[in-house]
């Protein structure tokens, strides 16, 4: 017994002492269910109503206050409205403290009364109640065909359509929901097999926290699952008043969609939330904003979204100027023959190896047999340097004792930091590290492409700082005027800046050609490269490759080359999630990768035992020499599983595998079902059919190991009798939590079942980590060709691999995270600053700011001429105090004279534009007003006439007010945008010149960090520079008496940012959404019904209130 077994036996494990801590709130619970469980159904919804109006009550106070607060914004001062806002801020925050103590008080009865809801659905065909509005409106939706009115009744039946199939209700509440329900609300993360009924446990905390009316969202991997569980769970929400919606429903930026997120509960996929934000953060309206503050949200699959997905950014991009002027297309040809030079020369070092290692091995002991070892050594390493992806290599590097000797050359080559490695990789034209992920050119490989282009320097940047320092000198020295040293400075940094791009697109076409293969890292899809998840299989929809890498691959499988784009706004989904006030989650897996939850999301990881012991049998990996035999053996394991009457499901790592597998079971004609990255499509349906048997012969499905999350694979009395659900692993993959994934697949609710992992000591995770002691264990007990390893200490080995594989990725994805983290800084000091512009209520105060700014920062950085010079540009007015003033007056003297001044003079502005504009807004309004709705003001900073859209009835009302404050919003938020785009441009660009810092022994990240700072400084004294030149200068033009008056466009509305969405239109896609797979569908075939509600226009509203339906809910149909 190890260390850690005695510490579990005398304190016992964290799961165990989780449930403990939980255990008192599920005692709780199960205390309040029989008075709620004897309740009329009437009275149950009396009671939710009851704890509603007490949950809601408990921020009444702080509601109230904040209402009474921003009543006085308007009249208070400028100087006094940061105190305002201030208050505002910590009510609010005392009012969700307030929110979450009422929560926690009515917890048992709102779980009790979501549980008997639940027992009352599935044991009656029909529950009435006494018909309220609510119910009425939910009759007279043709999508709603779960509730019918008669009289001042409603009636709510126990089946409905979710997904496109027909189903009836039997879920009810055990134990284990109500352990999972309590550490969702909790804001943890609830792990639970597959088959446990995650998305029934989060009916509970979602209910509950959905009393507030500040909203909950739930979050899906995709957008089926999205739209099929806000129809399946919605009725329950439903009947207890509480609205439900679905964002995936409706088009971004659309009314629809400003609907969805109004409901009290919001489902939808992560990525479709995300760019809801950035979305919103775009606006240039009011009108145009969807979301509302992120309280509450519970992630499905939460390690799919915050692990997986969290390592692309979320990025809405535009077109910018010459974006199709790349160098691709034209250095493709260069790099490929490169490629095939070293490919040709890799495969003579490995033969070169092969011939010299066995001639050594002959030869005994002597020095000349140690002599033509090393030598065949340094030669199996160049060629595993050159191309480490090479299967004849890999093949090679399995045999016995061939590895080791190659390690120990490395070894040799690596020591005193790489001092004699030069040596070791002198013939290559370039190196390849796979751990890495890098590619670099050698000496030899530069020398190459300069012949082959006839120009030695075309492939190398030059030394600037030299060069500079240089012409700085020539210009010291008078050998250069002024003009001349501007010139060729420019030159010289232009030609530098060309020579970048071109070392850069060679680079990553060298990186393209070496270390992405197709079908493996990608697959080529109607003229497009699209990006395969190496977590799931899936295609990534819309995700590109960054810094040009995804043009290298376009150019090296020729097809059209994307042109370059610019970042408009970005998130990462780490900070995303991170802004809401609480969050949660579910999943089967997830304890692996506890410490990141806990690291970046301050959540933790929970596990909740089965409601049945799990019946699956997991053997012991079976590890084999190559990967020839391992797949032969894969194919026997099926055919014995298969004829034994028990379906397999075969998981594999990639496309290429599963297509391998595929033709070795055609070749023996087994019939079979593939899920890959190709076959995506479909995954519902092949997952669906994968626990079936016919005629005493087990189903045979291939898929990636973490296909049809979501969907349960269900199992016949007969499958069950003969074992249940075979797993077969084909390869460990990098991340444990992938393999437990696969592994849950068998044994759901109790079912039989077994699974198993292949080995061979080719597969990527052996090669990079594990497989030397492996193989040195197999050399010496002499294992035959065909014969396997199976042991638990090599299982063992296996685990500890792959723990350094997620230590090394969560590395990865925190390191992508410190660099959003400098970003998401600067992100929310910006988005804040354009929210009150765009809002209005805070501008005054952000303008006030801007000008003392401005005023401290002339009066910091001039001496007296240039106060008066900056005044006058910046501020336009004259310098406020003297030079004697400015000589003898403290500081904070005259940095407060100044603004007082200033504001002085922007109120006489601002006042100057209302006055003038009143006069004919008053004119147009009491004799065109029927005519006109919004008129067009012109505002002009003497530089560009800014056409400032109003309207006409609230500008005739303030008497011109709103015309001044639409004018400063209009200026505001054009010069944010401006800024902000230019900003993340150039961070876009310093994050990638920044990786050079590591050859100098630097930290890229550090580095970044720094430099950001400076942007950032720039931008914001740019932004307020701006802006009060504007702003200052701000002024109605002298207008044509004959002038017509015109009305305003309609105010332009946010531009649609669409993201591709895989719609159905596959037949197989089609028949798979319409097949319920979960625990309460029915195992037999039939065509979905749909219920044909929508009534004619003169037939009774089915909302019972006696009227014509064009009258009542048909009137705006």
């Amino acid at each position: 017994m190890n260390f850690n077994k005695i510490l579990k036996a005398l304190f016992g494990d964290k799961s165990s002492r989780d449930l403990k801590l939980i255990q008192p709130f599920v005692d709780k619970v199960k205390a309040a269910y029989p008075e709620i469980q004897a309740l009329s159904n009437d009275e149950l919804r009396a009671k939710t109503k009851e704890i509603q109006q007490y949950v809601q009550n408990a921020g009444k106070e702080q509601r109230e206050k904040i209402t009474e607060l921003r009543a006085t914004i308007e009249e208070t001062p400028l100087e006094e409205r940061e105190t305002i806002f201030a208050q505002i801020d910590k009510i609010e925050k005392e009012a969700l403290d307030n929110y979450e103590t009422a929560l926690n008080e009515v917890m048992p009865v709102a779980f009790s009364i979501v549980k008997d809801t639940a027992r009352r659905f599935a044991e009656n065909e029909e529950t009435v109640v006494t018909a309220t509005d609510f119910d009425r409106d939910l009759a007279a939706d043709p999508t709603k065909d779960f509730v019918s009115i008669e009289g001042d009744k409603a009636y709510y039946h126990n089946h409905w359509t979710a997904g496109g199939n027909d189903l009836k209700w039997e879920m009810i509440h055990y134990d284990v929901q109500l352990f999972g329900g309590t550490v969702l609300h909790q804001g943890k993360i609830a792990e639970m097999a597959t088959g446990e009924g995650k998305t029934l446990v989060s009916t509970l905390p979602v209910f509950l926290n959905a009393l507030t009316g500040n909203g909950v969202h739930v979050v899906t991997v995709n957008d089926y699952l999205a739209k099929r569980d806000s129809e399946w769970m919605g009725p329950l929400y439903e009947f207890h008043g509480l609205s439900v919606d679905c964002i995936d429903k409706t088009q971004p930026n659309s009314e629809e969609r400003r609907r969805a997120y109004q409901a009290d509960i919001t489902f939808g996929t992560n990525n479709e939330f995300g760019f809801d934000y950035l979305r919103d953060n775009m606006a240039t309206s009011p009108a145009d904003l969807v979301q509302r503050q992120h309280n509450y949200a519970i992630v499905d699959e939460v390690d799919s979204v915050l692990i997986d997905d969290a390592r692309t950014p979320l990025i809405i991009s535009g077109p910018v100027p010459k974006g199709d002027d790349q160098m691709f297309e034209e250095y493709q040809p260069l790099v490929q023959n490169l490629y095939e030079v070293q490919r040709k020369q890799a495969t003579e070092l490995l033969s070169e190896a092969r011939q010299k290692i066995s001639e050594g091995l002959k030869m005994g002991s002597s020095k000349e047999a140690s002599a033509v070892l090393e030598e065949g050594f340094l030669a199996l390493y160049r060629s595993y340097k050159a191309l480490p992806k090479n299967k004849a290599l890999i093949k090679f590097l399995s045999e016995e004792g061939i590895k080791a000797g190659m390690l120990k050359t490395e070894e040799y080559y690596m020591a005193n930091n790489n001092r004699e490695m030069p040596k070791a990789v002198e013939p290559l034209y370039f190196v390849t590290e796979e751990k890495m992920n890098s590619c670099d050119l050698t000496d030899r490989g530069t020398a190459w492409l300069a012949e082959q282009v006839n120009d030695a320097k075309l492939f190398i940047l030059p030394d600037i700082t030299t060069e500079l320092s240089a012409l700085e000198k020539q210009k010291d020295d008078k050998v250069l005027t002024e003009q001349e040293y501007i010139d060729k400075k420019d030159e010289m940094m232009s030609h530098y800046g060309v020579q970048s791009e071109r070392v850069h697109t060679l680079q990553q076409l060298l990186k393209a050609y070496t270390m992405f293969n197709k079908d493996d890292e990608y697959v080529v899809l109607n003229g497009e490269v699209k990006i395969v998840d190496e977590q799931t299989g899936r295609i990534m929809e819309g995700r590109r490759w960054s810094d040009g890498l995804h043009q290298a691959v376009e150019a090296k499988e020729h097809v059209k080359i994307e042109a370059a784009t610019q970042t408009f706004a970005t998130i990462t989904l780490q900070n995303y999630f991170r802004m809401y006030h609480k969050l949660a989650g579910m999943t089967g897996t997830a304890s692996t990768e506890s410490g990141e939850f806990w690291d970046i999301y301050k959540l933790d990881v929970v596990e909740i035992p089965t409601n049945r012991p799990i019946a699956r049998h997991d053997l012991e990996d079976r590890v084999y020499k190559t990967a020839r035999e391992k797949y032969a053996a894969v194919i026997e394991e099926i055919e014995a599983m298969r004829n034994a009457g028990r379906p397999t499901l075969v998981g594999t790592t990639s496309v290429e595998i599963s297509e391998l597998l595929s033709k070795m079971l055609n070749m023996r004609k087994i019939p079979h079902q593939v899920l890959n990255a190709k076959q995506h499509l479909k995954e519902a349906q092949i997952v669906a059919e994968a626990g079936r048997s016919t005629d005493g012969l087990g189903a045979v499905t291939i898929a990636t190991n973490m296909a049809g999350r979501g969907t349960d694979i269900k199992l016949t009395q007969e499958v069950k009798d003969a074992g249940g659900l075979a797993i077969i692993g084909t390869e460990r993959h990098e991340s444990r939590r992938v393999d437990r994934q696969l592994r849950g697949r068998a044994g759901r609710q109790g079912d039989p079942g077994s699974s198993v992992f292949y080995v061979s000591l080719e597969d990527k995770l052996m090669r990079l980590f594990g497989s030397e002691r492996i193989a040195k264990v197999m050399d010496r007990l002499g294992f035959e060709e065909g014969e396997r390893i199976e042991s638990s200490m090599i299982s063992n080995s296996i685990e500890r691999a792959q723990k350094k594989v997620e230590e090394n990725n969560f590395g990865i994805r925190k390191r992508l995270l410190e660099y959003d983290d400098v970003m998401n800084k600067q992100r929310t000091v910006i988005y804040e600053k354009r929210r009150h512009a765009l809002m209005g209520e805070r501008i005054g105060m952000d303008i006030s700011n801007t000008i003392w700014d401005r005023c401290v920062s002339i009066i910091d950085t001039n001496n007296y001429e240039g106060c008066v010079e900056d005044f006058l540009k910046v501020m336009a007015m004259e310098c406020p105090f003297t030079e004697e003033d400015f000589d003898t007056v403290r500081r904070e003297e005259l940095y407060e004279k100044a603004f007082q001044e200033a504001m002085k003079n922007f109120e006489r502005k601002t006042e100057r534009i209302q006055t003038v504009a009143w006069p004919i807004i008053k004119e147009v309004y009491e004799n065109q007003g029927s005519i006109y709705q919004r008129i067009m003001v012109p505002i002009t900073d003497g530089k560009r006439v800014y056409n400032i859209p109003c309207d006409l009835k609230e500008a005739y009302e303030t008497e011109a007010k709103s015309v001044v404050k639409q004018f400063e919003k209009s200026v505001l938020l054009s010069i944010i945008d401006d800024d902000w785009k230019e900003n993340l441009r150039q961070l876009d660009e310093l994050r990638h010149s920044v990786q050079n810092a590591s050859y100098e022994q630097k930290d890229p990240l550090l580095i970044f960090k720094l430099e950001s700072v400076k942007l950032w400084d720039n931008m914001i004294n740019d932004l307020n520079n701006r802006a009060a030149s504007v702003l200052m200068r701000g002024q109605i033009p002298e207008m044509q008496a004959e002038a017509p008056i015109e009305e305003a466009a309609p105010e332009a509305p946010t531009p649609k940012y669409v993201e591709q969405k895989e719609e159905i239109f596959d037949k197989d896609q089609a028949r798979a959404a319409a097949q319920d797979t979960r625990e309460t569908a029915s195992s037999a075939n039939h065509t979905p019904y749909v219920a044909e509600k929508t009534p004619r226009p003169n037939d009774p509203c089915p909302c019972g209130s006696g009227k014509k339906f064009k009258n009542c809910h048909g009137r705006n149909l």
